[in-house]
């Protein structure tokens, strides 16, 4: 599966949960897209249906395909611990949803544009590839020439990072550091990881 680049809200109706973040379409119409979403009877999903869903839905949330999040699974597989909390903590250090966290984009898209338009830099040097791996103590900021966009400093007037314990962020100096891996219990996504862990060890 390419990127889901279209409507948001459609993808939020698919889940029945606002994956990408608040979303009125989705408040308004709380059931399944298409002309039959409203009437149409939900089907009893099967086991590998259900695991399937969640494995797509952590896909669309942060934005990885298909390789790259095999990739990240198997990497959490390698590493001692529970398997499913370590991939979420991995698809949290990618660069492009550090960015996301720290409120210098609304959304993890614009984060990855953000990124990949070499607007933000890690330790002092510019990185363009928005599934980097920040690691504890790295500190990440927006690019000297690039802190007046307004699709930064509107972001920065809005969002806030004091929310996550694992991030520090100083608005004024437009940079911050990634703390700490974060628990699983710190991270707010809705992700059942182990129904993940149970599709790919089929």
């Amino acid at each position: 599966m390419a990127r889901y680049t279209g409507p948001t809200s459609k993808i939020a109706r698919k889940f029945g949960e606002p994956i990408y973040g608040p979303d009125s379409a989705l408040q308004k119409k709380n059931y399944a897209p298409g002309q039959h979403g409203l009437s149409k009877r939900k089907a009893k999903k099967s086991v590998y249906g259900v695991q399937l869903q969640e494995k797509q839905k952590a896909k669309y949330m942060y934005g990885v395909l298909e390789r790259q999040f095999a990739n990240l699974f198997h990497e959490a597989d390698r590493r001692p611990g529970v398997t499913g909390e370590i991939l979420v903590q991995l698809l949290e250090q990618r660069l492009d949803n550090v960015v996301y966290r720290m409120g210098i984009a609304n959304t993890r898209r614009a984060a990855r544009q953000l990124v990949t338009h070499q607007h933000i830099t890690v330790n002092g040097s510019v990185v363009n590839i928005p599934s980097f791996h920040v690691k504890p103590g790295d500190i990440i900021a927006v690019r000297e020439k690039s802190r007046s966009l307004e699709v930064i400093t509107s972001s920065l007037s809005t969002n806030s990072v004091s929310k996550f314990s694992w991030l520090e962020f100083d608005k004024s100096q437009m940079q911050g550091k990634f703390l700490n891996i974060p628990e699983r219990s710190e991270i707010p996504e809705n992700i059942k990881e182990q129904l993940i862990v149970e599709l790919y060890s089929k």
